[in-house]
């Protein structure tokens, strides 16, 4: 009896299984016809390509920003860590092509401050994404994966953000850099690193590669003495995910045939590595710069969010423009004609196109559905300090340490210094707290 009931379930999961199939191939249809036709320009398309391709990544590769501390600290794993350094180079290298013999100035690059705020935001931010096990692109990644957890963080995280908006704008230790440079004095104010090596022959770029090669070159060595170091102390664990991503190939061409359940897994299902999500980031990324002269962003939009709620609940769109120090205007604006918004709801879109053609939707969704109410406050703690963190050194894992890394500004490179240190921090309490 008991071998006839696992049997027929069997059969319902695999027959399941075929409707998220249908459902996903479907999604992607969706995507690119309604996109096109609903969205106010060709311009909002795009962004919503670009984020439907981020969220279809982060997820089918399994990485994520946040990951490359917690991940380390808990498992002594440095591989999504290394990874992400080979993704800030390649970046970095690209985008070169951009701003070689260009006016930099005229992309919108952001080139942050250095200041107490950047410190105070990447302490902040690294803490409170301990708590939370994500960050900005994270937490749209996770409403998919993990609803309940990504839904109060995203809320707290958007309150968080509200509240740091007034302080962001008007604090001179979040506006004034303590050094800056030629480049980055006609932006926010920062250090642009290829200002300091204008005698090297390509206006500073080749010195500019070399250091940043060389600060990810020593996150590679850091990283591997510190995995080493939890191995020989037997602290190291193997990530379940990890492992599942490194199974070898046991593909044969002369076994091809176009349509079969292979191909679709190797189209479809299959993971890819750290290092293939890595390098596609990058290409998504200079596809973004190239087409709009911005990097990539996602926090701010979920500030705009909670106001938003706020209008929802009576709150005039006068009074929470006085109280952020900012205009009106992304408030009242629709939300599928916000870029950003738009981008970041593509990520969502991305990650359950890729659950769904991987037929994992349903066992994630509810993997992830329920949490203890010690979790539940502790994910909001997480999300309001990363809510506040953003505002503070003026943007997330994206918007203070990628972009700002690939856009050569020094400000992400201490930006990571002081996300890890808090990351350390926060994962040491929560570990306590759990």
């Amino acid at each position: 009896m008991e071998a006839e009931i696992k049997k027929q379930q069997a059969i319902q999961s695999k027959h399941l299984q075929k409707i998220e199939y249908v459902l996903g191939i479907a999604a992607i249809f969706f995507v690119l016809i309604l996109g096109n036709v609903l969205l106010k320009t060709d311009m909002l398309f795009f962004r919503l390509l670009i984020g439907t391709g981020l969220g279809y990544t982060l997820t089918r590769a399994y990485t994520g920003f946040a990951g490359s501390i917690n991940r380390a600290y808990k498992t002594g794993s440095t591989k999504l860590l290394r990874a992400m350094a080979l993704m800030f180079f390649i970046t970095t290298l690209a985008t070169t092509t951009f701003l070689l013999y260009s006016n930099p100035a005229s992309y919108d690059l952001w080139i942050n401050p250095i200041n107490l705020g950047l410190i105070a935001g990447g302490l902040l931010f690294g803490f409170g994404m301990a708590f939370s096990s994500c960050c900005a692109s994270g937490v749209l990644t996770d409403l998919a994966t993990g609803f309940p957890r990504a839904l109060i963080t995203l809320l707290f995280f958007g309150m968080g953000i509200f509240i740091g908006f007034p302080i962001q704008h008007t604090a001179s230790w979040i506006t004034n850099s303590w050094f800056t440079t030629s480049v980055g004095n006609q932006l926010q104010g920062g250090v642009f690193l290829p200002d300091l090596f204008k005698w090297d022959g390509l206006g500073g770029y080749l010195g500019a590669i070399l250091t940043t090669a060389l600060f990810c070159g020593i996150t590679v060595y850091l990283a591997y003495r510190y995995e080493r170091k939890r191995k020989q102390q037997n602290r190291y664990i193997e990530h379940e995910t990890e492992k599942m991503q490194e199974l070898p190939n046991k593909f044969d061409s002369k076994d091809y045939k176009l349509f079969s359940q292979e191909t679709y897994n190797r189209i479809f299902i299959k993971p890819w590595t750290l290092k293939q999500g890595a390098i596609v980031i990058s290409i998504l990324f200079v596809l973004l710069m190239g087409v709009t002269k911005a990097g990539w962003g996602a926090s701010t939009p979920f500030g705009i969010w909670f106001g938003k709620l706020l209008m929802f609940l009576g709150v005039s769109p006068e009074s929470i423009a006085s109280f952020t120090k900012m205009s009106a205007e992304p408030f009242v604006l629709p939300f599928f004609e916000h870029p950003i918004s738009v981008q970041n709801f593509g990520i969502l879109v991305g990650t359950i196109i890729y659950l769904l053609t991987a037929g994992k939707m349903k066992t994630m969704f509810l993997e992830g559905a329920h949490i203890r109410k010690k979790e539940a406050a502790l994910f909001a703690l997480g999300g309001i300090t990363m809510g506040l963190g953003t505002r503070l050194a003026n943007g997330c894992n994206v918007g203070a340490l990628f972009t700002p890394i690939a856009n050569y500004s020094l400000s992400g490179w201490i930006f990571f210094l002081f996300l890890a240190l808090g990351g350390i921090v926060g994962n040491m309490l929560a570990k306590r707290l759990f």
